[in-house]
Order: structure tokens, then sequence, then C-alpha cells
């Protein structure tokens, strides 16, 4: 897999007055964003940033066409103020999911509209069959767009995990061949022209749920991801959860059966050799189903295939206790289940890990179901690959904020998050 950066490795803004003006663009734009249309003093309350220090960042969003004068709000007496929207033409990310057998690509504008969709299947999955393909999509889907075309402001690239692990043999029909040691953000960054923002699917899958599916009003979740393999997105405080080198949250690796059946991580008996649409498909193929898609699977479970209803009632079994342990470990307000298993197969496998075992989370006044399913469906991943560029590039983030206020008590730096 691709070399990750250490997730905790953030530069701070230091004694560096144009980091600051930065980070209060963002904390601006976010606000616009959240709000909008608003007024400057609206922005300013939000921001806590004074009203001359937004008038002069709102003006320079305007002239860089990230936002838009809105109109006049009418209320009292004197010059209604101007209103303020993210402009929809302004800008874009894409967001490319790199699975084993697809490549999936989003363009959304920074109002967070789907501006196209393309799935292309791939026969190679290493980096110099899918890099051409990458390029190929986003191109494509740009062509599509209706004039005016936004500008691309950055690209999220999620594919599956773990991301450099010795020991680990990272091949097999769930896994990606060729990506160990390979800058895949350095060259699909130098192809494309744009800054890259790369994630493991699940995770990526959790931001995608939470800006565009179950997990809206959620800050404290866990996404259990069935990709092909199985994997695991943490959001905590509304931030997703990384881990020292990006591997966080590799759940399918956890061993259920001592033992047991052969996963492609080269161990025995994981959780993902259960628990996945692979191993699905592997059940069904013994059964003389073939080149299982998602249509196909779809058809056989409203036909109530009996493999189908077998895995069901097996991956509930291994999954149900995992569900608890994600409970008494993170203190999640839900733990969300969902990816490319059709909804109703999703429903059936969440009604079949009923009753949960105990856990902190078996509370008698709680506002969510503990274990709820997704609603962004397949392109879960690709939707929260396009939202990684602006929350590593738009979002503001409260630690370097408090680091400017530590080191630069001149400058006025918002706290707004």
């Amino acid at each position: 897999m691709p070399r990750k950066p250490k997730a905790g490795a953030r530069s701070t803004i230091g004694s560096n007055p144009e980091r600051n003006r930065s980070h209060n663009r963002r904390v601006v734009l976010d606000v616009v964003r959240q709000l909008g249309p608003v007024g400057r003093m609206e922005i300013s309350r939000h921001a806590h940033l004074s009203t001359q220090a937004v008038s002069n960042i709102v003006e320079d969003l305007v002239a860089d066409g990230l936002l838009i004068k809105a109109g006049r709000l009418r209320a009292g007496r004197g010059l209604p103020p101007i209103q303020f929207a993210v402009n929809p033409n302004g800008g874009m990310t894409a967001g490319v999911e790199i699975a084993a057998d697809h490549v999936s690509t989003l363009l959304v504008d920074i109002g967070g509209r789907i501006r196209a969709e393309r799935t292309v299947s791939i026969r190679r999955n290493d980096p110099d069959a899918v890099l051409p393909v990458v390029k190929g999509e986003i191109e494509a889907a740009q062509a599509h767009l209706d004039p005016p075309v936004p500008q691309l402001l950055g690209i999220g690239v999620v594919m599956p995990g773990p991301f450099n692990v010795e020991g680990m043999s990272s091949v097999g029909p769930t896994t990606l061949s060729g990506w160990s040691d390979f800058d895949a953000a350095g060259r699909i960054g130098n192809m494309m022209g744009v800054p890259i923002t790369l994630e493991n699917d699940a995770t990526a899958a959790a931001v995608g749920e939470r800006l565009h599916g179950a997990a809206r009003d959620l800050k404290n979740f866990c996404l259990i991801y069935f990709g092909q393999g199985l994997g695991l997105g943490i959001m905590i405080d509304g931030r997703p959860f990384r881990g020292a080198n990006g591997n966080a949250g590799e759940i399918g690796h956890v061993l259920v059966k001592k033992g047991g059946h052969l996963c492609s991580c080269g161990q025995h008996g994981c959780l993902e050799a259960y628990a996945s649409i692979q191993a699905l498909a592997e059940r069904l193929s013994v059964a003389g189903v073939e080149d299982l898609d998602y249509a196909r699977l779809e058809q056989l479970h409203h036909e109530k295939h009996p493999v189908i209803a077998e895995w069901v009632d097996e991956a509930a079994e291994y999954l149900a206790p995992q569900v608890a342990m994600l409970e008494n470990l993170f203190d999640p307000e839900a733990v969300v289940i969902g990816g490319a298993l059709p909804p109703s197969l999703l429903e059936d496998l969440i009604q079949a890990m009923q009753p949960l075992p105990l856990s902190v989370a078996s509370r008698r006044n709680r506002n969510e179901a503990r274990l709820i399913r997704g609603r962004t469906g397949r392109l879960t991943a690709a939707l929260g690959a396009a939202a990684l560029p602006l929350l590593e590039t738009m979002t503001p983030r409260l630690d370097t904020a408090h680091a400017a206020r530590r080191e630069q008590p001149n400058e006025e730096i918002s706290l707004a998050g």
C-alpha cells in the first residue's frame, strides 16, 4: 500500500502571519458554508473575528470566486446588510475510490452538491494500470459539466488499507497490488496538478456518512464499512481518527476464530474472512454463483437465496460482539453499518445481530439506536473522498488556532471550529 504520513504530524502556525490569515479565511468560508446566506456581522459573531477582519477576508473570497453576494437582508432601519453565500461554481473537489475491481469518481462543488459521478470496472489494480484511469475519469467527468466549470481545488483518493504493515501479505481479491512504498499522493498530484489527500476507504466512508448520510447529527460514531473487505471508520468530535500511521480501524483483521479461514492478510481466522462481501462471494461461488456484482447480489437476496441467509447468520454472530467492543472502547453515539451491501441486506444483517451484547451503550435514555444503517450506499467512500480536501484545507482546526494564539499574541486568530 502507498506511504501514509503520520496522522499526528501537523504543522503549526508558529509566527508566520500569512498562515494566520490563511486559517482565518478557512474559518470564514466554513461559517458561510454552514450558515449562508449570511452577513458580515453574523460571520464575525460565529467566527470570533472583528468585523473589519471579516470584511477584508470576505472581499478576498469574493474576488477569488469562492463567495458570491446574495442580495441584502431586509430587516430593521437603515441600509440592509449584504448577504454572502458559497459560490457553487467557485470550486469543486474530486473524490476517487480505488477498489480492487473498480474506480469510482465524484465531482462535488464547495456547496456540497454532487455535479458528476462515474464508475468504471478495472481488470488490473496496480499503479501503472490505475493512474491513467484516475486521470481519464476525472477529465471525463469534468467534460460533461455544464459551463461554467468550477476550478478543481483538490482530489481525495481513498483505497483499502492497511498501509505499510510488515508481515501482512496484502494479496488477494480484497487488496490492491503493487502499491507498497508507492507515493500515490505525489504521483497523482503531479499528474493532475492539484493537492491530493490520501485516505483509507473506511475512514473516508465515515466522513461521507457524517456529511451526507445517517450520521449527519452525530459527532462521535463508528462506521463498520463493507467494501470488498471490511473496515472501520472512527469519528471523534466530528473529526476522523486515523491513528499514528493512518491504519486505525482495521477491524477486518481482528482475529475471531483460532485457526479459521485464510484471510488476504496472511492470517487465519480474521473477521473479514467471515463478514465481508468477498467472503459471501466465495460461498456463492461454491454454490455455482459466479461474477457477483451489486445488482446480482440484490437480486439473489430478494429471491431469498439460502447461501445469503446462511452468511447473514454467521456474519451477524461474529459482528455483534465487535459492536459491543467498539461501544466499550469509544462510547460512540451510535455504530453505523454501511457500504456496498444492498440496503435490504444490511437491514437483515442488523436484525440478525439483535439483541446486541451488553455494553456501556445499553442505556434507556438513548436518542439513537445502538446500530443504524448507513444511507449513502455504494458511493459513501467516494463522497467522503471528495470531502477530504475541504476538511484538510478549508475547515479550521482548533489545535492549529490555539498554537497560533500562544505563539503570535498580536495577530488576530479565530478559534471557531
